[in-house]
């Protein structure tokens, strides 16, 4: 059944659901400001809900309707960052964008996402303490899907799939952020395990 519209037919109705669809994101980045301090504030782990309303000046009613959830608010405070990044590998300069051999890219997609995590770490930790937003929030699935594409245009063709989520897995931020915070990993040596791990995945398929 197509869905129907009950706006009022009158005359101006139009440009008020502009003004509020306006009034809206105007609202929305005034939250995201008041996060933004409370983050800068406090850090990420300590940053509530009830904390952004009150510093907002709204019911933390409103909070939730904005964002859905915490992990909802996290990803709303990284989307520039997530914009940039998905930029740069899709559209950007090889050898993270086009133009460069899909080995070659592959290998430095995973630096770049280490780096990204040690840069918004906290941040990508909590946007994704659900499920939905770790496997199936936008983000994440592109450049899963990324990653498959990749493996497609390096030739390998055993599982590019599972493949991929089975790459993706070893850049899950709790581990990076852990293997560097906790276990005192190097970055590069995490850079390095990463382009050996990518380089014998591809080559072994090469002599299946």
């Amino acid at each position: 059944m197509p869905s129907v519209s009950f706006d009022p037919l009158l005359p101006g109705a139009a440009g008020a659901r502009a003004q509020e669809r306006s009034d809206a994101a105007r609202n929305r980045e005034l939250l995201l400001s008041a996060a933004r301090q409370l983050v800068g504030e406090c850090g990420v782990e300590s940053l509530t809900m009830g904390q952004l309303a009150e510093r907002a000046g709204v019911g933390k009613g409103t909070v939730f309707r904005r964002f859905g959830s915490r992990a909802g608010l996290m990803m709303a405070l990284l989307h520039d960052a997530e914009a940039e990044f998905q930029g740069r590998f899709m559209f950007g300069p090889p050898p993270l964008g086009p133009g460069a051999p899909p080995l070659e890219r592959l290998v430095v997609f995973g630096a770049e996402r280490i780096r990204y995590i040690l840069t918004y770490g906290e941040l990508v930790r909590a946007a994704e303490a659900s499920l939905h937003n770790r496997f199936d929030a936008p983000p994440a699935v592109l450049w899963r899907r990324h990653l498959e594409h990749l493996l497609r245009q390096a030739g390998f063709d055993g599982d590019p799939w599972v493949m991929a989520l089975s790459l993706a897995a070893t850049l899950d931020p709790e581990w990076v952020l852990h293997a560097v915070q906790e276990q005192h990993v190097p970055p590069e040596r995490l850079e390095e395990t990463w382009r050996r791990l990518a380089v014998g995945v591809v080559r072994a398929a090469d002599r299946l």
